[in-house]
């Protein structure tokens, strides 16, 4: 097998790899670079691949930055196979229409700023029925530890890999035996979260390519971060302000309810506690989760088994409709209001930010990665003001990040899963190059590989 690499190659978004074996061209995910407005040049170049050439695309999981220029990819040509488990077709959906309609929204701005200095405007990246399209794309669907056929001598097997709903680890076996299978491990969670099982092991493979996010640090233990996001929320209720926190809408705003509805049975958050889920695509997601406890930790499925939902909380109220999320901003006070994005990049956060980072009284409390670029990881970075809608807004709430809720495995936890597969040659992606450098000085009896974008890696 012949391997390129052709998004997340030292970097942490992008993700997008080719696979070329027995006259087949595979696609491992092809996702969108997040991050500065500078990547939607980026996200726009050519894919380093004529489009019309791949035969299948492998989807690891349903994250932006893993399947977010699948519609792009269809635009220019692509008219293969999608693979992926049941739960990442239903969240790729929401994921891609919902970054359509934000290019198509930004589109509109742009033409209507152009119109003013005479300019032409820039298409979207790509729009609503680009996204429909590639939804038609989409065929088998994998189960874990189910192996596909994927033509000749081709076989590729999923396994679970702990990271959001139906994320995935792959293993693509060329007929020569396991020296030269390969190995993707998507991205890859840990075990003992709630919700989720943990990452399983996939059979032994000789090239072993691996996320490394977290590659340099340790998570915090899970339990003090619970505690410590209780704290915050009732020492800003108590102070009279609101309690922000910017969440991813997969797998971040589930836990997060989970974690919120046990903080109200115990006693530990007020009963009357009002919790606005002021996302629709995390409202969406949390339906799809509902629909797959196939996936979830034994004693998430024994819940929903006794009639308990897991997600469901006295207080909580979902906000689909703008005018409903206009209407948080006159809240004083007393509410805990979860909005997307996570990294602050987009969407209805953005909105709460400016209504609530200025006053003394609130939290905005950070709960997932925030890569370089974004205005999450400026508040994080300490910055005393920031520029939102036009306005530079004084940074006057309490930050909060709080580290232990990441849904990527930490050093240790990637350091664990390598060890056990053993692979001949372990080749490094989908993290910062500093991550990557500190994780590789912790390998041993491998070949070690950090390639560049475009590189080439023969198994």
């Amino acid at each position: 097998m012949r391997l390129s690499f052709h998004g997340a190659d030292r970097e942490v978004t992008g993700s997008c790899h080719l696979v070329e074996a027995g006259g087949k061209r595979l696609l491992v995910d092809c996702g969108m670079y997040q991050g500065s407005r500078e990547l939607d040049e980026e996200n726009a170049e050519d894919f380093g691949f004529d489009p019309r050439s791949i035969d299948i695309v492998l989807l690891t999981h349903a994250h932006l930055d893993h399947c977010g220029r699948i519609p792009l990819l269809v635009q220019r040509g692509f008219a293969g196979e999608i693979v992926s488990t049941s739960a990442t077709r239903e969240l790729a959906r929401l994921v891609m229409l919902d970054a359509a309609r934000l290019h198509e929204e930004e589109a509109e701005r742009r033409e209507r700023h152009a119109r003013r200095r005479g300019e032409a405007a820039r298409k979207p990246l790509y729009g609503t029925l680009d996204a429909l399209n590639a939804m038609d794309r989409f065929g088998r669907t994998a189960s874990y530890g189910q192996t596909l056929d994927l033509g000749g001598a081709l076989r590729a097997s999923f396994h679970d890999a702990g990271h959001i709903l139906g994320s995935a680890s792959l293993r693509i076996d060329d007929g020569g035996g396991p020296e030269s299978a390969v190995i993707f491990s998507g991205d890859l969670g840990y075990g003992g979260r709630a919700i989720l099982r943990g990452p399983q092991l996939p059979p032994p493979a000789g090239t072993v390519v691996m996320e490394t996010t977290y590659g340099d640090r340790l998570h915090k233990p899970l339990a003090p971060s619970i505690d410590e996001l209780y704290a915050a929320i009732t020492e800003t209720i108590a102070r009279g302000g609101n309690v922000v926190i910017p969440t991813f809408a997969m797998e971040r705003a589930q836990e997060l309810l989970y974690y919120l509805r046990q903080g109200v049975d115990s006693g530990r958050l007020p009963r009357s506690l009002p919790v606005f889920l002021d996302s629709p695509m995390a409202i969406s997601a949390t339906e799809v989760f509902r629909r797959h406890p196939e996936c979830f930790a034994p004693r998430e499925r024994e819940l929903f088994a006794g009639g308990k939902d897991p997600f469901a909380l006295p207080g909580l109220r979902f906000t689909r409709d703008t005018a409903d999320s206009i209407a948080l901003n006159t809240l004083v006070g007393g509410a805990v209001i979860m909005a997307g994005s996570g990294m602050c990049s987009g969407g209805r956060v953005r909105h709460h930010l400016r209504h609530n980072l200025w006053r003394q009284d609130c939290s905005v409390v950070f709960v997932g990665y925030a890569a370089r670029g974004t205005l999450a990881r400026e508040l994080i970075d300490g910055a005393r003001q920031v520029r939102l809608f036009g306005e530079q807004i004084p940074v006057r709430a309490r930050l909060h990040t709080i580290n232990g809720f990441s849904a990527h495995a930490d050093r240790d936890e990637l350091l664990g899963w390598q060890r056990a597969l053993r692979p001949r040659r372990t080749v490094l992606v989908h993290g910062d190059e500093q991550a990557m450098r500190a994780f590789a000085a912790q390998l041993r009896d491998t070949e070690v590989l950090m390639p560049a974008k475009g590189e080439q890696v023969s198994t």
